[in-house]
């Protein structure tokens, strides 16, 4: 499915001074905040007691730059433009990242220095903003991209999600994300509390991908190579069948569309706390991966990515 450049969605906004008011709506709901789905409704405004995300006014960066792991029709021969936010809305025992996402390792920035990171990796000559971990932020993203647009920001904005995100934070986005990334983790309500000690993710989940398919639709990619617009879904492979791969992959397939994107990710190895248990203290066996991809493919998903593109 190709297609050639176009404008970015947030630029339209932008010229009817309707991504002004998206921004200005999103922080003001930063005082009862509803902007994740924790819904942990603390004014963040005024401090982060209470808050899971441990995340105030201002939104803390770790880092930011090209990235050349992504997809390759992210990362291009470019890179990916990646902003890595502190702090994150889940507390996956596993997680790969727990010095970023657990310990909060980075510095607050205003809206001013996000708006200039952005900036900055266009400058260098990134295909895309690729906000990793933003479901947080999004009212500081919001307020930032005013701001980057404002000073000629023209890339497309990438959306790469944990998957966690509320009704609310996805409505103030509409019309500005241009390629959302979420997780699909779960199939199974149990082992997300388990496992990322969340409530509700498979129906949280579930919701939010049908909302983000709904406002972007399939992933269109250029004739470059290069996503433009639309769902790109990332599944990562557990040991044990613990993700739940055909449940979910049945999901994407019949719920959402045969045409999405999914990236079936095979790089799952035991991490942070992961050691704490059993069922997932070792990385999956090369017939679980290859079980995850045929799952796949039994559901009829059509455009694999990962170890589903590696073992077709």
């Amino acid at each position: 499915m190709a297609t050639t450049a176009a404008q970015p969605a947030y630029r339209r906004l932008l010229e009817t001074g309707e991504l002004a008011e998206r921004a200005r709506l999103a922080l003001a709901r930063l005082a009862d905040c509803d902007l994740c789905a924790r819904y942990c409704r603390v004014d963040r405004r005024q401090g982060i007691a209470g808050a899971v995300c441990r995340t105030g006014r201002l939104a803390v960066v770790s880092s930011h730059g090209p990235h050349h792991g992504e997809e390759s029709c992210l990362s291009g021969w470019q890179g990916s433009g990646t902003i890595f936010f502190s702090w994150c809305n889940l507390r996956c025992l596993y997680c790969q990242n727990s010095d970023i996402s657990w310990e909060g390792e980075g510095r607050p920035v205003a809206a001013e220095e996000l708006a200039a990171l952005m900036l900055d990796l266009e400058r260098q000559g990134c295909h895309n903003i690729n906000l990793v971990s933003p479901s947080h932020v999004v009212a500081q993203f919001l307020e930032a991209l005013v701001l980057a647009a404002d000073h000629g920001l023209r890339l497309p904005i990438v959306y790469n999600s944990g998957g966690y995100d509320s009704p609310q934070a996805l409505a103030l986005l509409d019309g500005v994300i241009d390629i959302y990334m979420p997780d699909l983790k779960y199939d199974d309500e149990a082992v997300a509390r388990r496992l990322s000690k969340v409530p509700d993710y498979v129906a949280v989940n579930r919701a939010a991908i049908r909302e983000m398919h709904r406002q972007v639709g399939d992933l269109v990619i250029d004739a470059k190579g290069l996503a433009r617009r639309g769902l790109l879904v990332r599944h990562l492979v557990l040991p044990g069948g613990l993700a739940g791969t055909q449940g979910a992959m049945e999901f994407l397939a019949r719920a959402i569309s045969p045409q999405t994107y999914v990236n079936i990710m095979g790089q799952y190895r035991p991490c942070y706390r992961a050691h704490e248990i059993d069922d997932i203290d070792r990385r999956p066996s090369m017939a679980e991966l290859a079980d995850a991809v045929r799952a796949a493919q039994a559901a009829g998903l059509q455009r694999l990515d990962g170890l589903g593109a590696r073992m077709a």
